[in-house]
């Protein structure tokens, strides 16, 4: 591989990088990674998705990622909001993210209960 090939691979890279951080609206990410999916996190996922289906909000998107490395607290979804911090909801069960759904997405209220500075209390 030559140098121009080098650095046009690593433009292409650092401009994806910088679409993930610019995206506008809410992204809804769940730890698919071995320990998440042991604990349940895909039918935690199903439920996220099969909830934002039903009540169909705008600009949300479910998305999922590896292994953040708290295996414990698995399943674990992390809720970016649009110019808000991120939420990191812990223990999570089909019934907890609908919840999550109505009550933080559609009505802007964090589920205090579910994150992770209640679990750790």
């Amino acid at each position: 591989m030559t140098i121009a090939e080098l650095q046009k691979i690593r433009q292409e890279t650092l401009k994806k990088v910088s679409l993930r951080q610019e995206q506008k609206g809410t992204r809804i990410v769940v730890s698919m990674d071995t320990c998440g999916i042991a604990a349940g996190a895909r039918p935690v996922m199903m439920a996220l998705i099969e909830e934002i289906n039903k009540r169909n909000p705008k600009d949300v998107t479910v998305t999922q990622k590896g292994c953040i490395g708290a295996c414990r607290l698995e399943p674990i979804v992390e809720v970016y909001k649009e110019g808000e911090e991120k939420v990191t909801y812990v223990a999570m069960t089909e019934e907890k993210a609908k919840k999550v759904i109505v009550d933080h997405i559609i009505n802007g209220n964090v589920v205090l209960d579910y994150t992770i500075e209640a679990y750790e209390k």
